[in-house]
């Protein structure tokens, strides 16, 4: 295992990098098992189970969704009641002034937008978007997670995070490489 010294200024995280994602998938698990809870993996590849044992969810994506959902097809249908029965009846060929049947189109179509728009809108805020400069692009070796890089990234904000402790921690998950990545 190689260290780099360590950084001056404010520190973003420390990062370890492991030779496969079966090394990554362990230390993920390990990290999270010792109390960190800001902990980050980048691969190049899917490396299944990880995102569990991140601890991510995509909940908030599908809550979101649900709600979008929901909201559009009642806005849309709620938006033709008022138009057709309250605000501007108008008696066509003796049809009744809620025929709701009539509604089902528009309603189903702004209630797939609502839901659409909505979900594109979570993943955006769930994931830090847009950010055009990420701290961990100034991580050592990081350009290796593009190709065949697995890195553990344990964040300076976890409520757990010491730095010599971390460093020490991830020293002990035999990684090829511990580096400190400078913050902004």
């Amino acid at each position: 295992m190689s260290a780099l010294p360590p950084t001056t200024g404010p520190l973003y995280g420390i990062i370890a990098r492991f030779e496969s994602p079966r090394a990554l998938l362990d230390a993920a698990r390990r990290a999270r098992a010792a109390g960190y809870e800001r902990v980050e993996g980048y691969s190049a590849v899917a490396v299944d189970g990880l995102a569990e044992a991140l601890g991510h969810s995509r909940r908030s994506v599908a809550r979101a969704s649900l709600l979008g959902g929901l909201c559009g097809g009642l806005g849309a249908f709620a938006m033709q009641t008022w138009a057709d029965v309250w605000d501007y009846p108008l008696n066509i060929g003796g049809r009744p002034d809620f025929s709701w049947p009539a509604f089902v189109p528009v309603t189903f179509e702004l209630t797939v937008l609502g839901a659409a728009l909505s979900a594109v809108l979570a993943m955006l805020l769930s994931s830090g978007l847009p950010r055009l400069h990420h701290p961990i692009f100034d991580a050592p070796g990081i350009e290796a997670a593009s190709r065949d890089g697995f890195f553990l990234c344990i964040e300076a904000a976890d409520p757990a995070f010491d730095a010599e402790r971390t460093r020490a921690f991830l020293a002990s998950l035999e990684p090829l490489m511990v580096a400190e990545v400078p913050g902004r």
